[in-house]
């Protein structure tokens, strides 16, 4: 993950079993953003944040980024994970997003495992805010994390989509 501005994004549209999902890509066919499209101004909001102005131009994601999404929803739930993803972020976003995608399928993680996994113990609220501003929803699984109880807790996506994709995931919400 780098901090590049891009030049040129494409925009995809792929419908998934929980809605519509928005898929955004650069040049070199990496993934900048991914979210649902009931969110897609959120999703712009992320990607100015991240890249600056941006103009999106529609069009398809490269072949093999699609097939890994409709993989994932057909029930293959390792296939998003060789995706090139490139957002911008601070570097402790970064690490995060990092930490996201080390949780494999069907684990979870609570907010507190998440801040140890990249060193920083004491920084459970800041870890917390760097997951709600991930651009690459489902790619970089923020779904993955939980409350230190065990309990679902918010998801940008919403907390029916976070149950499905764990359930999916094989994890029973």
């Amino acid at each position: 993950m780098t901090n590049a501005p891009p030049d040129r994004l494409t925009l995809d549209r792929i419908a998934t079993p929980v809605g519509e999902v928005l898929i955004v890509t650069d040049a070199d066919g990496a993934v900048r953003a991914l979210d649902f499209a009931d969110f897609e101004a959120r999703m712009i909001r992320l990607l100015t944040r991240h890249c600056g102005g941006v103009a999106l131009t529609p069009g398809p994601a490269p072949a093999a980024v699609r097939a890994a999404v409709d993989d994932y929803f057909a029930g293959d739930v390792r296939a998003l994970d060789g995706l090139t993803v490139v957002t911008g972020g601070t570097v402790f976003q970064r690490q995060v997003w990092g930490a996201l995608r080390a949780i494999p399928a069907g684990e979870t993680r609570s907010y507190g495992q998440l801040a140890a996994a990249i060193g920083r113990p004491r920084a459970v609220r800041a870890t917390g805010l760097a997951n709600s501003q991930n651009p690459v929803a489902v790619i970089v699984p923020c779904h993955r994390v939980i409350g230190a109880n065990g309990t679902l807790t918010g998801y940008a996506g919403g907390l029916e989509r976070k149950t499905w994709l764990l359930a999916h995931e094989g994890r029973g919400a």
